[in-house]
């Protein structure tokens, strides 16, 4: 009696189907690699108080994780560089001359709240290091808007303060900033170099877009959320930026103004807390890019890159259900013909 053939099962995993070779651990130190300009150019013009700062902020966010996660006896996962990447970028994101505890409170914030009682890397709603700074602003409002004049001196311990170009743009307008910083070409050169008063890691525009180059040659990012990003604001800053009616706004002065360059290339593409469909990555970058505007024209802040983002991480989930792209092999049903 002929005995029938066993039909093969067809096993069909979880997706994604296809494999790399990248590893969470490769990615995320490269990105901390990318970094690595910024973080220099923010000693060069701040002194040893700009290592102090990230510093802390890197040591207290590897430490919060460590050991959290060995108080509930599971496996430490600092060694995949993302506690290290999140002090790194909370540290970017302070002032110079903060006390020692608002890097602790802020590590904390960003490790323990907002990413690991979220479940871990992967799980986290929001960025972990703007929830960070967004928490220290509210909280320490003063201490997180004193700015440090940039000394380009390594060994300088003592700054002067003073206003960032946003802060000067918000109370006298573009003709106050230019005044402030004699011209337009030197004003230019100032916010592209990184001469001038800000976040730690924000300044150099050169030094951020040399890191942002390497994570999109390394195809870690692609231009699709920075470029709409700031897309969105050249242009709404041309069009409603200026001081003398509309379109008579100078895009150049908030594209290399402020925290954008690091935003939109560090932390509005954090795979976790962005859309992963690539129509989605354009409607989210404009979304920052328009909300940033509005904060900063219209709002009580000079800068809203942080709320923009933040604002947006919100939306990532309906906008990735929203732009869904059509199942793989189904067939778009005809409307009947009228006759």
């Amino acid at each position: 009696m002929a005995t029938e053939a066993k039909t093969p099962e067809l096993i069909v995993s979880v997706s994604p189907h296809v494999r790399g070779d990248e590893t969470v651990g490769r990615i995320m130190w490269t990105v901390n690699l990318s970094l690595l300009p910024a973080f220099i150019m923010s000693v060069y013009y701040f002194g040893p108080l700009a290592a102090y700062v990230t510093g802390l902020c890197i040591v207290t966010s590897v430490l919060f994780e460590h050991f959290y996660q060995v108080s509930l006896k599971k496996k430490s996962t600092i060694g995949d560089g993302s506690a290290f990447l999140t002090g790194l970028l909370l540290g970017l994101n302070l002032p110079p001359s903060v006390p020692f505890y608002i890097p602790v409170v802020g590590s904390l914030v960003a490790i323990i709240i907002t990413k690991l009682l979220f479940g871990g890397l992967g799980y986290n709603i929001f960025n972990p290091a703007l929830i960070g700074r967004a928490f220290l602003l509210i909280s320490f409002p003063k201490l997180m808007t004193i700015w440090s004049e940039p000394t380009a001196q390594f060994v300088a311990l003592d700054a002067k303060t003073t206003a960032t170009p946003l802060g000067i743009l918000k109370e006298g307008g573009i003709a106050k900033l230019v005044e402030v910083f004699g011209d337009k070409t030197d004003l230019y050169m100032n916010l592209l170099m990184g001469s001038r008063a800000g976040s730690l890691g924000e300044t150099s525009v050169i030094a951020l877009l040399i890191g942002a180059a390497l994570l999109m040659y390394r195809g870690y990012i692609t231009w699709h959320i920075p470029f709409s990003f700031l897309a969105t604001v050249g242009v709404m800053a041309w069009a409603l930026g200026g001081d003398s009616g509309f379109f008579t706004g100078d895009p150049l002065i908030h594209l290399l103004s402020g925290g954008l360059i690091l935003g939109a290339f560090f932390m509005a593409t954090d795979y976790v807390t962005c859309p992963s469909i690539r129509k989605g990555q354009i409607i989210f970058g404009i979304g920052c890019g328009a909300i940033t505007m509005m904060i900063r024209l219209k709002g009580g802040f000079p800068e809203g890159v942080m709320f923009a983002i933040l604002l947006m991480n919100c939306f990532a989930p309906l906008i990735d259900r929203s732009v869904k792209a059509r199942m793989f092999g189904a067939i778009k049903e005809k409307k009947e013909q009228k006759k």
